[in-house]
Order: C-alpha cells, then structure tokens, then sequence
C-alpha cells in the first residue's frame, strides 16, 4: 500500500482538545516529529482535522 509521511510543524498549545487527540492519533505529539502511515480515508480524515498543524508529503 501506498504510504504518506506527515511531519508536525504546529505547536496544539490553545488548540481544541479533539485536534490535540487528533495529532496523538496520527503519532505526532512533540514538534517536527514525522510518521510514515498507510495512506487511508482515515487517515486523510484526520489529516484535514489538523491541516493547520501539519506537512504532508507523497
């Protein structure tokens, strides 16, 4: 399957408690952090949530 990397470049201080759930469920709780994940609806899903807060490549 197809992967896409997500790198946190957005800091979830004053931000609502479900986008700060959001970001922990994509793995990203500490800035720059980056993930490699299955590219799913689901994930795309949370991705747009916190669109702000994060960089997304291939």
């Amino acid at each position: 399957m197809a992967t896409i990397k997500i790198t946190q470049i957005g800091s979830p201080i004053r931000r609502t408690q479900d986008q700060r759930a959001t970001l922990i469920g994509l793995g990203l709780n500490k800035m720059h952090r980056t993930r490699e994940l299955e590219d799913s609806p689901e994930v795309r899903g949370m991705i747009r949530k916190v669109q702000h807060m994060v960089k997304v490549e291939g």
